[in-house]
């Protein structure tokens, strides 16, 4: 296979109209470079150059690589500008995993500043509510809530969520307001995740222990999900700040026992295999989403405007 260097000190020798000019044009010596040439023609089994005490002429096999040469190494340049425009301005598609309820409320949000901001990009948006293998599926990066344990992945921290026990107005006026847990468990409806159990262990102080178990009386795989039963006035419901924004400042649901709940909160993650330097147009998306999200998902989980 022909090598780049090789052409390039054969067009050099054209150009440069001897050894010695093209050596000192590429930092050579002239033996370096006609070594390189001689090389060249044992290669190709053809003689390239024929070289007199006062010139060099090129044969006809010459002529046709000399054509050839200038465009390989014209192509090379161009891909070598084009991919530093590129890395100027990400370009290409971004594969973003994470569950629905993620995607809607944090990430959605936030795509048409992306697109205006890097135009060159294209968003591929996955949902799914189960950790998927980045690699077999063609993940980019993917954003996960709560604690990792996969330690194939970088992770970067984008925020933590608050967590609060909530309840539609319409809730409450039906049912009345649970005064302490012991209420609570004694004649309210509770919303719950059909798994895993740990996000059914509610923020709340309970006989001296911190975290209390409920058994849903109503159960959903998503979050988003439990939030339009809660909407609907189906019961008491647990959720982060990120999904509930919104409908608290618009009083659609209201917090319920306040006075109990400790502090517990759930870190935000965007999370990608460690391979290296991430590709540019995964490492904007990345570093928009940790700008913008970074401390804004923390208390009241408002979005930064």
């Amino acid at each position: 296979m022909l090598s780049v260097e090789a052409l390039m000190g054969f067009v050099a020798v054209i150009d440069a109209g001897s050894f010695s000019a093209a050596a000192e044009r590429l930092g050579q010596t002239p033996s370096g470079i006609s070594r390189t040439i001689s090389r060249l023609e044992t290669q190709l089994g053809v003689t390239l150059i024929t070289r007199t005490t006062r010139r060099l002429d090129l044969t006809k096999e010459g002529e046709w690589l000399l054509a050839r040469a200038r465009q390989i190494l014209a192509d090379l340049q161009n891909t070598e500008d084009e991919l530093a425009g590129h890395l100027a301005e990400p370009a290409g598609v971004v594969r973003l995993n994470a569950a629905t309820p993620v995607l809607d409320h944090l990430v959605a949000p936030l795509a048409g500043e992306i697109m205006d901001r890097y135009p060159k990009l294209r968003l591929e948006l996955v949902s799914g509510e189960t950790v998927i293998d980045l690699i077999e599926e063609r993940v980019d990066v993917a954003i996960r809530i709560g604690e990792l344990s996969d330690s194939t992945l970088n992770a970067r921290r984008l925020g933590t969520s608050r967590l609060r026990l909530l309840a539609a107005p319409g809730y409450t006026e039906r049912h009345g307001v649970p005064r302490d847990v012991a209420d609570l468990a004694g004649r309210h409806r509770t919303l719950g995740f059909t798994a895993p159990a740990s996000l059914n262990i509610w923020p709340l102080r309970h006989d001296g222990q911190e975290g209390y178990s409920i058994s849903p009386d109503i159960a959903a795989s998503s979050g988003e999900t439990l939030r339009h039963l809660a909407l609907a006035g189906a019961g008491i419901v647990c959720l982060a700040d990120y999904l509930t924004h919104a409908d608290r400042k618009e009083g659609r649901l209201v917090s319920i026992l306040e006075t109990d709940t400790l502090p517990w909160s759930q870190p935000v993650w965007a999370v990608f295999y460690k391979q290296g330097a991430l590709a540019p147009r995964v490492t904007v998306l990345v570093d928009l989403l940790a700008d913008r999200l970074t401390g804004t998902l923390l208390e009241d989980g408002g979005m930064r405007r």
